[in-house]
């Protein structure tokens, strides 16, 4: 009898652990747009206004400026940025304070005017160890005491970057492996490399025939379980295309992104891929660049209104990413303009104006809320759903174009000077 109690207590007790470490898992913001990378956190009772005096828990000073997302895992923030020359990885505690601070690189850069820096690659974790990534070339993967485990330039290993802009890719961790993505006008490879040492796992040629700027992009890779198979997306040079996690052979291919017959060679696309499981939703450049919905089970060739492509609408943004909430795609324009379409259909749901500005931050979901950030310090608050509805605008004083992270209750926005936490008064 006190065998089956014992056993009885054993059981309950792992269950327990078992929610914990799921829920714990559930509060994680582990990499940029998050646990799924798709901006959608499944935190509550977070908060719809706030200002510099109102709903901050904390806002700690930053040492330089950076466009990173920071990350979030268990009580540790984690965010790379500048110090004067050196580029660095910050680690700060979710009550405000800042641990750590480590110098990976240096040869800091301004690109764009005073659009971005070499510090706009977001890190990744997995717990034990951070990856982060700079536009200089330096790749390392540090551990929480802020020991560097390994590192290495990246130009070093695959060759001089040549890119207008910057390298801003931000490598993304998926198992034992760091996927990463070089497309630029001297390679376009995608690569993946042993988390544990740094070291290649494979390296896979991506062709493209993409001419001028169009042979040049900025997006992030996503790893996308349609239900069936997991693939890394690779979006950019006129392209997109699924790759195997084996060996990085390609399994499908989009093309007339850039149509031949009015092609464009300053087609750059900054945007990264966002999915559901069972949809896939590709932006591309702005002005007339399309947004392409995709099908689980591509292969080969996908041409416009194929089998596999659920839609195509002409309503991609310029810097921000796409954004999938029940069966509703979310696209912030540059200037400020939201258009909600429906995800079945691609049919526009509605097109409604927030404020103007420059926006460059991605939309993330939580609590029944769609967050955008704007360039200059201002924050729309929208009701998701089908029917517009503006819940609240906020303002801070700095300058934001990085995507914010929700971790635990909280909402993090870093500006150019400093790191802000957001939480309701009261919790």
């Amino acid at each position: 009898m006190n065998r089956w109690r014992t056993f009885g207590t054993f059981l309950s007790a792992t269950c327990l652990l078992t929610a914990w470490a799921t829920l714990a898992g559930a509060d994680n913001w582990p990499q940029w747009r998050g646990a799924g990378q798709n901006g959608v956190s499944k935190d509550i009772n977070l908060p719809a206004q706030w200002s510099n005096t109102q709903n901050i828990a904390w806002k700690l000073p930053l040492p330089g400026k950076g466009s990173s997302t920071p990350i979030v895992w268990g009580d540790r923030i984690f965010l790379t940025g500048s110090d004067g020359n050196d580029l660095v990885l910050l680690c700060v505690a979710t009550e405000g304070k800042m641990v750590w601070k480590r110098k990976v690189g240096g040869g800091n850069k301004a690109f764009k005017g005073d659009e971005t820096n070499s510090a706009s690659n977001s890190p990744s974790t997995d717990g034990r160890h951070v990856y982060c990534f700079f536009a200089t070339g330096d790749l390392a993967c540090v551990d929480f005491q802020s020991n560097i485990v390994w590192s290495f330039n990246v130009q070093d290993r695959y060759g001089k970057f040549s890119i207008y802009h910057g390298i801003h890719t931000t490598p993304v961790l998926h198992e034992d492996r760091l996927y990463l993505t070089l497309l630029h006008s001297n390679a376009h490879w995608v690569i993946a490399l042993d988390k544990t040492t740094g070291k290649e796992v494979w390296k896979h040629h991506r062709p493209t025939d993409a001419q001028g700027e169009s042979e040049q992009c900025y997006t992030t890779p996503l790893v996308w379980n349609d239900g069936k198979t997991t693939s890394i997306v690779v979006v950019g040079c006129d392209y997109a295309t699924g790759h195997r996690l084996t060996d990085g052979g390609e399994i499908w291919r989009v093309g007339e992104l850039n149509p031949k017959s009015k092609y464009s060679t300053a087609f750059r696309i900054i945007g990264s891929p966002v999915a559901a499981q069972d949809l896939l939703i590709i932006s591309t450049a702005r002005g007339n660049g399309p947004v392409v919905a995709l099908k689980p089970g591509a292969r080969g060739a996908v041409k416009p209104g194929g089998e596999y492509e659920q839609w195509r609408v002409k309503a991609a943004p310029d810097v921000p990413s796409p954004l999938i909430h029940d069966g509703l795609v979310y696209l912030c324009g540059e200037s400020g303009v939201l258009t909600c379409v429906d995800a079945k259909t691609g049919e526009q749901v509605y097109k409604e104006r927030l404020h103007v500005s420059r926006y460059r931050a991605s939309p993330v979901y939580a609590d029944g809320k769609i967050y955008l950030t704007g360039r200059d310090g201002n924050f729309s608050v929208v009701k998701a759903g089908r029917k517009f509805e503006l819940l609240a605008t906020n303002e801070l004083p700095d300058e934001f174009t990085a995507s914010p992270a929700i971790s635990n209750g909280r909402i993090y926005l870093r500006g150019f000077k400093s790191l802000y936490a957001v939480e309701a008064a009261g919790k």
